[in-house]
């Protein structure tokens, strides 16, 4: 379960603290930042770049450390104009932030929880260590509008099933927040902070941590000129604080969030708000999203806006759902959650996982979306849940590559999301229909009638007939270079249906 916050609490004007920040890269409506702020004499900000979490072939992408750094380098900006400073470490955060905390006396560590696996052993570690030193630890939860101790079944149990989780995560927060249009009470960003005085200053300029200020953050100077993601004008997330207000903004006073319902599903049209990473990473808060939602609903003019905008808070409630999932049920992380599935017997050939992830199978939908992936480190929603059905139940190759490789490409990795993504289309997760499949080609045809999304990623192919492009039945003159098929969609489900049957 998360961490608990200590009851003893640091008193104002007597105390020295850090915060760290973690998946909260901002300063406005940071929980944890602001009760740091409020009860500390002095303050300083750290950030570390925990290679566990930075691994390119397990946890994170080059769009991913790329969003990462340019946030970075807005959020250590933030910190200089409010009075203090950032300092950006590399390395085990077990060892730096005891080393950090001991190093310029500081009595109180301020950070906000995070619900990984690894990271609530980690926490754990280093608040023991901190204890030895009598520091103290407050932690806060930043990242859920609602407290997953509060999602309980009427049995105290944790919710298994999205539908009955949404009814139950929006009840709370509609008798909560009735008496103010439903708005979620935010945080005081502070406008200053008070820094350290100069011996402390001085204890790290002494120190082997004094790079991390007078060497111009040489550790995000390493990631960002290290880092090979280079089509980031391609990337529709866009990194930073600022960044994510502008792109929540326009997506409201655009009225793109009215039309959500219906554009969402169109991978070809500008129809969503692209803050994936945002939220993951933490440059915009959920209750300035959901808050961003209540305000629109109450201009709304009709039930079709109204409806528009309630389906995209059920997008952030899949996000919370996925989290209090993989708080409840962390053994997600390492494999299905329907235990059957241990037991499948999947084909798993290189050859098809390699023309998959290059946008190589020869299926024109795919191919799209993966090449999207590739090239601008995103994808749209509704592909991933395309490619995902395929790579499951027509080349039989185990999820768990998928999620990897995902992981190995998104700007928006996230472990609870993508887990929870992939589990629901190989239906080995927490959804009460078991059996999907998606057919590619009538799902080209449902959603990008016009081929306009695929002959933007698939240029080879935008002299061919609309017709023939969504049901890829392409002839040899009109490929050229482009693959032919490497299966057959009807046999292959075929073959899939009959192994899923017979496992037990």
């Amino acid at each position: 379960m998360v961490q608990s916050m200590p009851d003893i609490e640091c008193r104002m004007t007597k105390f020295r603290s850090i915060f760290w920040h973690r998946r909260d890269l901002r300063i406005e409506d940071n929980i944890g930042l602001f009760e740091a702020s409020k009860n500390s004499k002095n303050l300083i900000g750290v950030y570390i770049l925990d290679p566990n979490l930075l691994d390119l072939n397990r946890t994170s992408s080059e769009a991913k450390n790329w969003f990462l750094g340019e946030s970075l380098l807005e959020l250590q900006r933030n910190w200089e104009s409010r009075g203090s400073i950032l300092l950006i470490l590399n390395g085990n955060p077990i060892i730096l932030i005891p080393k950090l905390a001991k190093l310029i006396k500081a009595d109180c560590i301020y950070w906000n929880r995070n619900i990984e696996p690894y990271e609530i052993n980690r926490d754990r570690q280093i608040i023991e260590e901190l204890a030895k030193e009598k520091k103290t630890v407050h932690s806060f939860l930043d990242q859920l509008i609602v407290n997953p101790n509060i999602i309980k079944t009427n049995n105290n149990e944790p919710y298994k099933v999205y539908g009955p989780f949404f009814r139950k995560w929006i009840d709370i927060l509609n008798k909560t927040n009735k008496l103010n249009n439903n708005l979620i009470q935010t945080s005081s960003t502070p406008t200053k902070i008070i820094g350290l005085d100069a011996r402390a200053l001085s204890s790290i300029k002494n120190s082997d941590l004094s790079y991390c200020i007078f060497k111009k953050s040489k550790s995000l100077f390493d990631l960002l000129s290290s880092n090979r993601f280079k089509n980031n004008n391609l990337c529709p997330c866009k990194p930073g604080e600022s960044h994510s207000i502008k792109q929540l903004n326009f997506f409201i006073n655009s009225r793109g969030i009215n039309s959500y319902a219906q554009g969402r599903d169109i991978p070809s049209l500008e129809s969503t708000s692209y803050l994936s990473a945002a939220l993951s990473l933490g440059t915009i808060s959920c209750r300035s999203v959901w808050n961003g939602a209540q305000k629109s609903k109450n201009i709304a003019l009709d039930e079709y806006q109204i409806n528009s905008i309630d389906t995209w808070i059920k997008e952030l409630a899949w996000r919370e759902f996925y989290q209090n999932a993989l708080i409840n049920f962390p053994e997600l992380e390492k494999g299905p959650y329907r235990e059957k599935w241990f037991n499948f017997p999947w084909q798993n050939r290189p050859d098809w996982f390699e023309a998959w992830s290059s946008g190589l199978t020869g299926i024109p939908i795919i191919d799209a979306a993966m090449r999207q992936l590739k090239v601008s480190g995103w994808m749209h929603n509704r592909c991933r849940m395309i490619v995902a059905s395929f790579l499951v139940k027509d080349l039989l190759i185990d999820w768990r590559w998928g999620e990897k490789f995902f992981m190995k490409s998104l700007v928006d990795g996230d472990l609870a999301s993508n887990n929870g993504g992939w589990q629901w289309s190989a239906s080995s997760g927490m959804d009460p229909k078991p059996m999907r499949i998606f057919n590619p080609f009538r799902q080209a045809s449902k959603f990008d009638e016009n081929g306009k999304y695929i002959r933007k990623w698939i240029p080879e192919l935008s002299h061919v007939a609309t017709t023939d492009l969504l049901s890829g039945e392409i002839i040899p003159s009109e490929r050229k270079d482009y693959p032919k098929p490497i299966i057959n969609h009807k046999y292959q489900t075929s073959i899939f249906k009959e192994l899923y049957s017979n496992i037990h």
